[in-house]
């Protein structure tokens, strides 16, 4: 089996990790604008991730980016409140254990950031993501916090740190 790596994003990264999640919005047919995909971020994600509170990690395997996934303040909500962002991985690291591994990661990162509960969005048709997330102890709530804008994300889901 190939070691996979999971590590917080360099400057370096930013072209690949950017051209990852797109892939993989274009792959699961997610609408381009109210979600990721449009986001005036994705192709700085390093320094969109440089300010306290937030860190951008992303998976390597063989030298090369498979995915990713962030934490960072819920933007205009609670400050005890994060989220967790863009959570994108290639058809090749799926159903490996990585997402499991990631959110270890990040809900771990979100921990130690004293964020007491972690928020995030997704789409209906995102069953294994979202099979993840439940799995992970997150659970379903009536609508959006904050104002990410992303208007087409129609699921939300909390769970407590």
């Amino acid at each position: 089996m190939n070691s996979v790596e999971i590590r917080p994003i360099q400057k370096e990264d930013n072209t690949e990790i950017a051209e990852v999640i797109r892939e993989v919005l274009i792959e699961m047919g997610v609408p381009k604008v109210g979600t990721a995909y449009a986001d005036p971020t994705l192709d700085e994600m390093y320094e969109t991730y440089q300010h306290p509170r937030m860190e951008y990690f992303v998976v390597s395997e063989r030298d090369r980016l498979i995915g990713g996934c962030g934490i960072a303040p819920l933007e205009n909500g609670a400050p005890e409140i994060c989220e967790l962002q863009k959570m994108y991985f290639l058809s090749e690291a799926r159903g490996r254990g990585i997402g499991s591994q990631m959110m270890t990661t990040c809900l771990e990162y979100a921990r130690q950031q004293h964020f007491e509960q972690c928020y995030l969005e997704t789409l209906p048709y995102m069953e294994a993501a979202r099979k993840l997330y439940q799995r992970s102890g997150f659970e379903y709530i009536d609508g959006p916090l904050g104002d990410t804008g992303h208007y087409n994300c129609t699921m939300w889901m909390i769970r407590k740190l």
